[in-house]
C-alpha cells in the first residue's frame, strides 16, 4: 500500500518544497497544474504505507511548514489518501501533462506523445520522476523563456546548479553548440545525464558533473563560457558571484533567476561592485530574472 500525499502550494514554494522532500528521502513527487491556471499547483507525493505511519507523515509535514515561514506564508493543510500498490505508479503519472513554454518550446514527459496542436513546437522530453524542476516554475520559465527571445545559436553555455537539465537542454535545441553544466546534488546531476539521453544528445553536446562554481570553471578548461545560466536562490547566487568571471566571458551575458523581485536589489547592488552591468530582464508572479554582462 501507498499513501499518496496532496498539498496546494503556492508557486514560489514549488521548487524549495520539492528539494526538501528530496532531501527527506520522497522522491516520488509531481506538481499538477494546467497552463492556464500557472498559480494553482497541487504538489503529490508517494510514500510507502509500510514506511510512512501516522507519526511519521506527521513530522515530514513539520519539517516542510518552516520553507513556508521564510516567504511569509502558511502551508495549506495536507490530504493522505491510501493507494493499492497497482495504483501508484499509474496515478503519478496522470498528472503530468505536455506544457507549452513560450511560443515556440515544449517540455513534454517521456512516456507521452507529442499532442497535433503541440508538433511544430520545439519538445524537450523530461522524466518528472527526478524530482527536480521540469519547468512549470516560475523561474525557469523565465530563463527558457529569455533563451527563446534571443537564442544561444553556435554559443557555448554554461549551466550552474542545472537541476533537471531543462534549460541546457533548451539551450542546445535553440543552436547552442555545447552545454557545460553542474549541480551539487549527485540527483540532479543524474537527472540532466538522463534527460539528455531522452533527448538523443551527444556526451560532448551536454557534459554534467557534481560541484558548483569551481567544478564548472573546470570544466570548461578554463574558457569561460558565451552564456551563463543560474537559476538558483539568490543567497546562492551572491555567494557565488564573486567567481563569475571564471565562467562568464568578458563580453558575454548571464541568465540569472531563483530570485524574488525584493531581493533583486540587494543583488543588483552586489554584482554592480563586482564590475558586472545588470539589468532587469522579466518578472512572473513574485519572481525576477536579471541579466548580466559585462
Amino acid at each position: 500500500m501507498w499513501w499518496r500525499l496532496s498539498l496546494p502550494v503556492q508557486a514560489e514554494l514549488e521548487e524549495s518544497l520539492l528539494w526538501k522532500l528530496n532531501v527527506l528521502g520522497v522522491h516520488r513527487l509531481a506538481v499538477q497544474h494546467a497552463p492556464e491556471t500557472p498559480d494553482q499547483r497541487i504538489l503529490l507525493a508517494w510514500l510507502p504505507a509500510h514506511e510512512w505511519p501516522e507519526e511519521q507523515r506527521s513530522e515530514l509535514f513539520c519539517s516542510l511548514t518552516p520553507l513556508a515561514e521564510t516567504f511569509g506564508l502558511v502551508l495549506a493543510q495536507p490530504v493522505w489518501d491510501e493507494l493499492a500498490d497497482e495504483d501508484w505508479s499509474l496515478s503519478w503519472k496522470q498528472h503530468w501533462q505536455p506544457d507549452p513554454v513560450g511560443e515556440r518550446m515544449l517540455i513534454l514527459p517521456a512516456w507521452l506523445d507529442v499532442p497535433d496542436e503541440y508538433a511544430h513546437r520545439l519538445v524537450l522530453k523530461m522524466d518528472p520522476g527526478s524530482a527536480f524542476g521540469t519547468g512549470s516554475h516560475p523561474t525557469t520559465r523565465l530563463c527558457l523563456e529569455a533563451l527563446e527571445q534571443q537564442p544561444p545559436s553556435g554559443l557555448r553555455v554554461a549551466d550552474l546548479g542545472c537541476g533537471s537539465g531543462v534549460l541546457g537542454l533548451a539551450a542546445l535545441g535553440l543552436g547552442a553548440r555545447q552545454v557545460l553544466s553542474v549541480d551539487t546534488d549527485s540527483l540532479a546531476v543524474r537527472a540532466t545525464a538522463d534527460n539528455a539521453v531522452l533527448n538523443d544528445l551527444s556526451i560532448d553536446a551536454l557534459k554534467v558533473t557534481k560541484g558548483s562554481v569551481e567544478a564548472l570553471a573546470k570544466l570548461l578548461e578554463e574558457q569561460p563560457a558565451d552564456l551563463l545560466l543560474c537559476n538558483i536562490l539568490a543567497p546562492v547566487i551572491e555567494a557565488l558571484a564573486p567567481h563569475f568571471q571564471s565562467v562568464l566571458r568578458a563580453g558575454g551575458r548571464g541568465l540569472l533567476s531563483g530570485l524574488l523581485v525584493e531581493q533583486a536589489p540587494r543583488l543588483t547592488e552586489v554584482l554592480g561592485s563586482l564590475g558586472w552591468i545588470v539589468e532587469p530582464l522579466a518578472e512572473q508572479g513574485r519572481w525576477g530574472l536579471l541579466e548580466i554582462r559585462r
